[in-house]
């Protein structure tokens, strides 16, 4: 007995110091994953130089990597939590049928007990003592009868409970495992941002330097497009106005395509939430990528290729001024260089120095504060 109270003791020692593990080991990583956070923050604020750029790619791929991880555990724990959950509900399904089989099995008997008249007891009773004792087997039946019942309630209660337990967890399991999977593509395009970084860079500060520089005279050329720009009149959707080009090479422009964004009260917005649902060739991950929700044609015609997304991008460094986000899609057509209106309203044209080149712009007013804009036309 003692031996076996030792083991116990020494099992529970061992349990008790392996979930204080695991805690501590929790609390540490949710400990570096904030501090990571805090770093990114913080060199966000920095003067904008290529190592500040390389660390901050750094950071954010460990930040990544740490938060899959967490992730990962996070599922492993609820993986265990629903196995034994699905072993309660199992032996809570055994107890339940076996309860539900001797209920049924004593309500006829009960039902014949109570149906006994008193007379019946009377007669064949021997005597008073007898009836008695029979009177307060009866009542006692009944008491027990009624525990039962109410001890099957209680496990369908108990049972009910689990399963909606178990199906939370299945859900959060879910929701973790999307989280997971989203983890892993952007630890993807962070190293793949960061390789491409290296290689237009060359690891050079004064080639980087170039580069932020020719992305923001690009935006700076936008920006007094709208200021200065010629009204050219009303368009109508599918109208052309005008076609693909390499305006401002090489200061702005690293070949032919058209650069189209969309802004709404000043501000970049995603082209797919107005552009119509369309599969197009997605150069920069490969294969094809179907997207659009809106109501607008697209300015080019099929077939479409993706050269540069909206967002975060490989090249989407270059734009310090928007958080490193590309302001707009990218693209070019093996069906022509004709560029049509995509939706109805005003037209507008300008040209403007971008570096030691020229950039051609055009945008549309569509009214109520959309705006789309198509650079490096012919």
């Amino acid at each position: 007995m003692r031996m076996f109270l030792r083991i116990a003791a020494t099992v529970i020692l061992v349990l008790l110091v392996t979930v204080r593990v695991s805690a501590a080991t929790v609390e540490e990583k949710d400990s570096e994953i904030q501090k990571l956070k805090d770093k990114i923050t913080g060199l966000q604020s920095e003067q904008n130089t290529l190592s500040k750029q390389i660390t901050l790619l750094d950071s954010q791929i460990k930040l990544t990597t740490l938060q899959m991880q967490d992730t990962e555990r996070k599922v492993e724990v609820l993986e265990n939590e629903i196995k034994e959950l699905t072993g309660e509900i199992s032996r809570l399904e055994e107890l339940k049928t076996k309860r539900l089989e001797l209920v049924l099995h004593r309500i006829p008997q009960s039902y014949k007990r109570s149906s006994s008249s008193q007379f019946g007891w009377l007669l064949f009773s021997q005597n008073f003592s007898d009836l008695l004792t029979r009177a307060k087997y009866l009542v006692q039946v009944q008491e027990e009868d009624t525990q039962l019942y109410k001890q099957l309630q209680l496990t369908q209660i108990n049972y009910n409970e689990r399963r909606d337990v178990r199906e939370e967890k299945r859900l959060e399991q879910e929701a973790l495992r999307k989280q997971l999977e989203k983890h892993t593509v952007d630890l993807a395009n962070q190293k793949k941002q960061k390789q491409a970084l290296l290689d237009q860079t060359r690891n050079s500060e004064s080639v980087y330097q170039r580069l932020l520089a020719q992305a923001l005279a690009e935006k700076q050329a936008l920006e007094r497009a709208l200021v200065d720009s010629v009204k050219v009149g009303p368009v109508k959707k599918g109208d052309p106005i005008a076609l693909v080009g390499n305006t401002g090479y090489p200061s702005c422009s690293t070949g032919a395509h058209l650069h189209f964004e969309v802004r709404q009260g000043g501000s970049w917005v995603d082209p797919s939430g107005y552009l119509s649902n369309k599969t197009i060739r997605d150069d920069q991950a490969g294969g094809d990528w179907t997207l659009g929700s809106g109501s607008w044609s697209w300015p080019l015609a099929d077939t479409i290729r993706m050269t540069q997304h909206f967002g975060k991008t490989p090249w989407s460094w270059r734009y310090s001024y928007s958080g490193g986000i590309h302001t707009g899609f990218d693209m070019v057509s093996t069906g022509g260089d004709v560029i049509r209106a995509p939706s109805d309203g005003e037209l507008y044209s300008s040209s403007q120095s971008c570096g030691s080149s020229i950039i051609k712009i055009k945008y549309i007013d569509h009214g109520g504060g959309t705006i789309s804009f198509y650079l490096h036309v012919q």
